[in-house]
This record gives structure tokens, C-alpha cells and sequence, in this order.
């Protein structure tokens, strides 16, 4: 029997007024694999994403994790399954209140209520392994540049060690070289997570390099993959 997927999406659908966004969507994300949705503008793969996070509900459809489809379920269960989740958001959506290190523990604080010493000790490990320093930690994000931003996201996205990451637009907004070593990271922590990934982008040196498998969305349906 093959491996059940880590995620399996069948025959979602969302819609927004007359707009028809996901019409029918199939996919499939196997364990430890990473498969890139790719896209042009508004065809539906920021949609897709906060489906399967719960920020959104789709019209109909299933959406499993682990084999438990999980749209529609009540917030206590749905927030056990995104324990499982880590997400690199498009712009980084770091706190300028907070310092960089208190950004990478946020979730281990936050969500798990992680004693604080402890946490900052993971936001160091996480932060060394996307290539940063003890003396980053303790700088706001605003004193950051771009590519240090997407590193401190990244450290964030990986610092609960989740089994499934989500990458929004990775590179966007970062010079060539900067973007190849994003994507080079990306490839590195989700290897040594053993992590499942699912990205979307518009870059397609980006969908090369991370990607075990490239899924193209049209009119609301994975046309190839």
C-alpha cells in the first residue's frame, strides 16, 4: 500500500461572490516532500494556503492532514493540528516591538508557553542555522535587511520543529543572490526537519530548487503537475 500523504486535498472549492477562486482542486503532499504551487496573479494560491490553515473555509471540499480531514472542525481539535504547521508569511510578518529572538521563540512563548530562558535558547539554535549570530538576536527587526528578515522568518517557521512548512512567496522582494540563499536554507532546514513543504511562488528558480514536485494552478484546478 503507498504511503498516505501527509496532506491530501480533493475537490475544494471556494468562491467569492460570482468570483469562482478554487474550482474542483486535487493535490497531494506526500511525507517529507516538497511540492511548489506555481501561478499567475489572483489564481487562487494565497486561497489555497489559508484553506489549509483554517484561515479560511472552503465552500466544499476536503482538506486531510494525516489522514483526518480537518475542514470544519471545531477550533479546539483544528488548533491541535496546527501545532504541525510552521509558516514563512510573503513580507516576513515579524514584530518590530520585538526583539529578533523574541520573534523566532514567539510561538514557543506564545503558543506552547515555553519558559522564556528555554525558548531563547531555540531562537539561538534556529538562528544559527539560517547562517545568524547572538549579536542579531538582539536587534529589531527594522535594523534588519531583507534577506536578514526572511532568515529570522524562516528561523521562526522551523523554531517548533513542524511536520509540514508553508513558504508564501519566499523570495519575493530580494535581489538574485540573496534569493538563491533563501532558497538554498529552505532546502537545508526542511532536510533536517524531515518536514513536508508546500510553497507557493511565481519564482521559477525558486520552484526549482526547492521543489521535489511542481504543481501549476489554473482557473481553480492543478492542470499539471
Amino acid at each position: 500500500m503507498a504511503e498516505q500523504p501527509k496532506i491530501r486535498i480533493r475537490n475544494l472549492h471556494k468562491r467569492f461572490g460570482p468570483k469562482v477562486v478554487l474550482n474542483g482542486l486535487d493535490l497531494d503532499v506526500g511525507v517529507a516532500e516538497s511540492v511548489v504551487v506555481i501561478g499567475g496573479s489572483g489564481t487562487g494560491k494565497s486561497v489555497l494556503l489559508k484553506c489549509i490553515l483554517g484561515l479560511m473555509e472552503p465552500d466544499s471540499g476536503t482538506i486531510e492532514i494525516d489522514g483526518r480531514n480537518v475542514v470544519g472542525l471545531p477550533r479546539a481539535e483544528r488548533e491541535a493540528y496546527m501545532r504541525k504547521f510552521g509558516m514563512l508569511f510573503q513580507g516576513g510578518a515579524l514584530f518590530d516591538s520585538l526583539p529578533v529572538w523574541e520573534n523566532v521563540a514567539f510561538g514557543l512563548i506564545q503558543a506552547q508557553r515555553m519558559d522564556r530562558g528555554k525558548a531563547r535558547e531555540i531562537a539561538l539554535q534556529k538562528l544559527a542555522q539560517v547562517g545568524l549570530g547572538e549579536d542579531v538576536s538582539k536587534l529589531s527587526p527594522s535594523e534588519l535587511s531583507g534577506g536578514m528578515q526572511k532568515r529570522v522568518s524562516l528561523a521562526r517557521a522551523i523554531a517548533a520543529e513542524p511536520e509540514i512548512i508553508f513558504f508564501d512567496e519566499p523570495t519575493t522582494g530580494l535581489d538574485p543572490i540573496m534569493a538563491d540563499v533563501i532558497n538554498d536554507l529552505i532546502v537545508k532546514c526542511v532536510r533536517e526537519l524531515g518536514a513536508s513543504a508546500l510553497s507557493i511562488t511565481h519564482d521559477m528558480a525558486s520552484a526549482r530548487k526547492i521543489a521535489d514536485r511542481i504543481a501549476m494552478l489554473y482557473e481553480g484546478k492543478i492542470i499539471w503537475a
